[in-house]
């Protein structure tokens, strides 16, 4: 598998901030819209799909000390060696992401099944395959769901006023049976911002209507890759 080592960055942005984390873009001119998140657990800190950046540490240090890495999905390892290496703990990884090892990404490396280490988040399947393994956590304490790549906030994501959609290539088939018995307070995504409000109604109206706005969606890619 081959895995891609970011450039840190001179800048990130906060986009989220509520009482249990934070998110931030760390290239925030970037089309992508990388989003990177650090959830507190009982005093512990953990940062999940994270993109580096001068000053991280500062911010992550706010919210406690770095107890571990986490990676959501088998494509966004993205600088999570760096940091855990440089917070002196493992990255932890799915049982099912059988193919990145601690060679790969040049950290130690923990495993987790059905829940993350004791911090009673739920780790729940999204996609696996061959070519796309994918991991949601969920927060039962206070409904946060964190959903790497198959939901998302940005523009490419969603169809006109959409406030989630699902990711292009999975709008003919939507992972209704993986994300639909979830009723989440918010939703943190791998691409844009979270949704802090009405998540439930804004996940139920993604999935069900994945299907029916796919034109839309793959017209207005086709349309900002137009150059002018």
């Amino acid at each position: 598998m081959a895995l891609r080592v970011d450039e840190r960055a001179d800048e990130f942005t906060v986009v989220d901030q509520f009482e249990n984390g934070v998110t931030w873009i760390a290239h925030p001119d970037e089309t992508m819209q990388r989003a990177s998140h650090a959830l507190t657990i009982d005093g512990d800190v953990w940062v999940i799909d994270p993109v580096d950046a001068d000053g991280l540490d500062e911010l992550l240090g706010e919210y406690g000390d770095v107890t571990g890495v986490v990676v959501l999905l088998d494509r966004h390892t993205r600088d999570a060696a760096a940091i855990a290496n440089r917070h002196e703990v493992p990255v932890f990884l799915p049982e099912s992401f059988d193919d990145i090892t601690g060679n790969d990404l040049e950290a130690p490396v923990a495993r987790f099944r059905d829940e993350l280490s004791t911090t009673g988040l739920e780790a729940h399947t999204v996609v696996e395959n061959r070519f796309w393994k994918e991991v949601a956590l969920y927060n039962p304490d206070d409904g946060t769901l964190v959903v790497p790549e198959s939901v998302g906030t940005v523009e490419y994501f969603c169809a006109g006023s959409e406030p989630l959609g699902v990711h292009p290539m999975q709008r003919p088939m939507p992972p209704q049976e993986a994300l639909g018995g979830f009723a989440p307070d918010r939703i943190l995504v791998g691409h844009g911002p979270g949704v802090h409000s009405n998540a439930s109604e804004a996940l139920e109206d993604a999935l069900a209507t994945s299907r029916r706005r796919m034109p839309r969606v793959y017209a207005g890619t086709l349309w900002r890759a137009l150059p002018f």
